[in-house]
Formats: structure tokens, sequence, C-alpha cells
């Protein structure tokens, strides 16, 4: 017999087809019988377990459920099986297990409702934390002395100077891909040059300032809610607190002010090298001279291309460094939520600088910067 669990089909001495089960017959053990055995076809008279070594709760209801579905006698247990059975003895196994489940005209509304309140509950968080936020920057203007300014100036370096690298390569693919792509659909009217009008004014105006918000958010973003919210988890901030520190002076204004100062410097050079980019494909592609497509840039592009990207850029900051600021400070109960607050940190702040970018740009056309 081993440590297996069996069973055999046999005819005893009457006639009838008997079902000997053999071996430990425990949770540990009948799984790999039991689809064998459910799926025995009858006639069986009899389940004789006169041979099982051990048995437990599972192994006799497994014995209960054939004895019922093929109406047959159990014969040979042992005290120990008797009792179980004994216990099991009424229980159906035809109940239904899983939850009941609403029809679909009610649990769509219900859904919705469950969103809606959700979506309530979550401004009055934002509403509240701004308040916080704006409470905590008048204390400091208040009281300059308690400002972090090294704080400051690690979070410069982190949102802004570390990410030279990544963003200007970013930048710099993206010019090229512009510059190569609009001058084939350019081909086609014989207007090539006007390359030099799309690179300058779409990276100046655009493409710039949205590519380096949404590399910020993917970048800072996360990481300002990855940190906050272990400090949360690891009850940092709490005791921040009870030392008398605020966590929002010494955690969230930094941060903040870090993304706004940088942004608008991030974005000048993110244009910039996507020009130098464009003028590459220029010099090679186009036939126009390095020099003189960046010379070209000064005649085509007009300031205030310029003065609307820098006029995005630190409200984009702002809001990336908000997003993931509150996120952070929302995380609580297990490590799991880390991860699940950075993610929406990530989503949430380039969703709504893409959804600003779309007001800013009706904004700029109405005042005559289109």
């Amino acid at each position: 017999m081993g440590g297996l669990a069996e069973f055999e089909l046999v005819e005893g001495d009457d006639g009838k087809t008997v079902l000997t089960l053999s071996g430990p017959y425990l949770v540990s053990s009948v799984g790999a019988i039991d689809q064998d055995l459910r799926a025995l076809e009858g006639p069986i008279e009899r389940i004789d377990l006169s041979d099982v070594s051990e048995i437990d709760t599972v192994g006799a209801w497994l014995a209960c459920s054939v004895s019922s579905q093929h109406d047959a006698e159990i014969t040979g247990a042992s005290d120990r099986a008797k009792r179980l059975l004994g216990a099991l003895e009424g229980i159906s196994s035809d109940e239904e297990i899983s939850a009941p489940r609403a029809p679909f005209w009610e649990r769509v509304p219900e859904a919705m409702g469950d969103k809606v309140y959700g979506a309530r509950r979550g401004v009055y968080g934002v509403v509240g934390f701004l308040g916080a936020l704006l409470l905590s920057m008048g204390s400091l203007i208040r009281h300059p002395k308690r400002f972090r300014w090294l704080a400051l100036v690690r979070q410069l370096e982190l949102v802004g100077v570390s990410a030279l690298p990544i963003i200007g390569l970013m930048s710099f693919l993206i010019g090229v891909v512009i510059a190569q792509q609009g001058a084939v659909q350019l081909a086609q009217f014989g207007a090539e040059t006007l390359t030099v009008n799309l690179v300058g004014r779409i990276t100046l105006r655009e493409l710039g300032v949205l590519m380096t918000a949404i590399m910020v958010a993917g970048r800072s973003g996360s990481a300002f809610a990855a940190q906050i919210g272990t400090m949360r988890l690891t009850e940092e901030v709490d005791a921040m607190q009870t030392i008398g520190i605020s966590p929002m002076e010494a955690l969230v204004v930094p941060r903040i002010m870090a993304a706004v100062l940088m942004m608008p410097l991030l974005g000048f050079y993110a244009a910039g090298v996507a020009i130098v980019g464009g003028a590459f494909v220029g010099q090679f592609m186009l036939g126009i001279p390095f020099w003189t497509f960046l010379s070209r840039i000064q005649d085509v592009v007009p300031l205030h291309d310029l003065w609307v990207g820098l006029v995005k850029a630190p409200v984009f900051g702002l809001i990336v460094a908000l997003a993931g600021c509150y996120h952070g400070m929302q995380v609580k109960g297990n490590s799991e939520e880390v991860g699940r607050r950075t993610t929406m940190a990530v989503v949430t702040g380039i969703f709504a600088v893409i959804v600003i970018d779309a007001f800013f740009a009706v904004f700029f056309t109405e005042v005559g910067w289109g």
C-alpha cells in the first residue's frame, strides 16, 4: 500500500460490486484519486473501508460523496471513521458554494455609484492635502528658519541634474523622429524646408515640456510616492509628528518646490536637445547645414512659443509633484499599498498633465498665442 490512497472494484461473495478503499485517506493523499473515484460508473452496492489505514474528515467526505452518488452502503469502518461519517451524515454536497451574483442591471449602477463615491472621497482628500500644503508654506514664510534648504538642494539634484541624461537622450530621439517623419510628409508638397518650422515650434511649444513632464512623472513622481509611502509604512512620518516635525514641511514642500523650479529648466533643455536632433536630420537627410538649421529656428519660431512652454512647465511640475506626494501620504496597511499608490501617482500625474495641456492649448489660442 505504501503511503498512497488506492481503490479497487471487486465482486463480493454475494455477487455485489464492492468498492474497496485502501491506504491513508487523508487530505494530503486523496487528491490524486479524487477525480477517478467520482468518475466511477455503477452499479456499486457497497464501499469497504476495512483496509483504510488512516482517515480524516476529507477522506470521510470523499467516501460519503461516492456513497451518495451510487447509493452504496459503507462497511468495514473503524471507530474513527464511524465518528467522522456520523458527523458528515445528512450534509448535502450539492449546496451552492459560489456567492450569489446580482443581475447585470443591478451590478452596473451599483459599481458606477461606488466609483462616484470613491471619486468624491478622492476629491475631499486632494482638497485637504492642498489645504495642508498651503498652511505649511504659509508657516514657512512666517518662520523661514524652519525651511530645510539642504533637503531642497538634494531634491533639485535628484529631480533636475540626475534626469539630464535620460531626458536629453529622449528629447534628441524625439527631435530626430519629428524631423524625419515631418520631412517625409512635407516632401509630398515640395516643402521640406518647412521641417525647421515644424521641429522648432512643436518642441518649444508642446513636446519639449510635455515629454519632460511625463518623464519626471515616471521618474521623480514615482520616487516621491515610494519614498514617502515607505516612510508612512515604517511609521517614520508618525515619529516625525511625535517629536514636533511637520511631515508637510520636511517631506512635501521641498519636493514640490524642486519639481516646480526644475521643470522650466528641464523643459527648455529638452526642447533645445530636440532641435539639435532635428538639425542632425536636416544635415544628413535634407541637405540643410547644421548651423543653418539652428539659425533658421530664430527666424521661423515666434518668441511667444518659448514663453508658452516656459509658462506650462512649472504648472506641470506642480501637478506631478502633488500627485507623487499625495499618493505617498495616503499609503497605509501593507507593502502592496506602496506599489499601488506609486502606480496611481504616475498614472494620475500623466493624465492630469495631458488634460491641463489641452486647456493651455485652448487658452493660448484665445489670447493670440496660437
